[in-house]
Parts: structure tokens; sequence; C-alpha cells
């Protein structure tokens, strides 16, 4: 039987979107939007100060992001996750700022052209959202599929980062000509 882990959490609120994180004595292991009530049910929690070293930074950093401070993450994490999520993951991670690449393109990109819906997948369960950034995958069509977050997050994540025009997006929606898929 393996030994309970011991993990750490804390919470805030940074631009109108809850944070809650949990950390090893590694790294992030798990970042949640908007989602205040997630925990461990397999591991001894420690409730932390979001400021505490064993959040190693990463609530300062996700503030200075949303404020334009910021476009790389520096903080060390402590992901879980199969062979395949991780290359998924470890693409991901290259995406720069203000830059967006279809499902496809990832999938092309780990080697793999036919694992569309599998890099999906992978990128559906992306344990740090922000910090390896999943929101800048999108359909092939340009269509903004789903978020951990929830879409008006992904939106307001990519407007932030200048690569969609929210009104664009809105008139492409109401004429229904945004189709989620991979």
């Amino acid at each position: 039987m393996n030994p309970v882990e011991n993990l750490y959490y804390a919470s805030a609120r940074i631009s109108d979107i809850h944070f809650k994180v949990f950390s090893s004595g590694k790294g992030i292991r798990r970042i949640y939007l908007n989602n205040k009530e997630q925990e461990y049910k397999t591991a001894n929690l420690t409730r932390l100060h979001p400021d505490d070293p064993y959040m190693y930074g990463v609530f300062r950093q996700l503030h200075e992001y949303l404020n334009l401070e910021r476009k790389v993450f520096e903080i060390p994490l402590d992901i879980i996750g199969t062979d395949f999520q991780m290359q998924v993951w470890n693409e991901v991670k290259k995406i720069r700022y203000g830059e967006t690449i279809s499902y496809k393109t990832l999938a092309t990109r780990i080697m793999n052209p036919g694992s569309v819906r599998a890099v999906g997948g992978a990128n559906s369960l992306n344990p740090v959202p922000i910090v390896i950034p999943c929101h800048r995958v999108i359909g092939i069509n340009g269509s903004l599929t789903g978020y951990s977050g929830g879409l008006e997050i992904k939106e307001h994540l990519l407007q932030l980062e200048g690569t969609i025009s929210l009104e664009l997006f809105s008139i492409l929606r109401a004429n229904h000509i945004i189709i989620e898929d991979y």
C-alpha cells in the first residue's frame, strides 16, 4: 500500500478568477479555476497562505500575467500524467504568448498526426491551466473549444494576449459559425 502523500493548498481571487492551487514539496501539482470545492481525496492536505514558499510564487506570477506584466511562468511543476499526456503538455508549453495553434498542429508537432482527439483529451486534462497554456490550442477552423475553467475564461485569456477579438468571436458565435470540434 502506498503511503498517503502530503500536499499543500492555497486559494486566491485574481481578476475575477478564483484560483485553488495544490503543491507538493517539489512544485505546483494542480491549479483549479473557479472550483473552490475541489480537493485531493488521497492526500494529507495543509492549507497555506498564498505567499507561502510552498506555493512557489504562483499567485504572484498569475497576478502579473493577468495584469500584462508577465508572459512566461517560472515556477517548478510536479505534475502527474501518462507519457502521452506529458508529451502533449510539454509541447503546449512551447506555444508562445499571443499565439494559437490547432489541435491538429499540436498532434503533428508530437509526431502523431492521427491523434487529434487524443491530443484534445490530454489537453483537457492539463493539471496547471494558464501555466501550461492549453488555452492557446483551438479548433482547426479557429473555434474556441472546451476549457477546464470555461470558455469565458479561455476567451478572456486569448483576448488578454491579443490573440483574438472578442467582438469578432461574438459575431461568429451569433451567426453559429463557431463549431466546437478538435
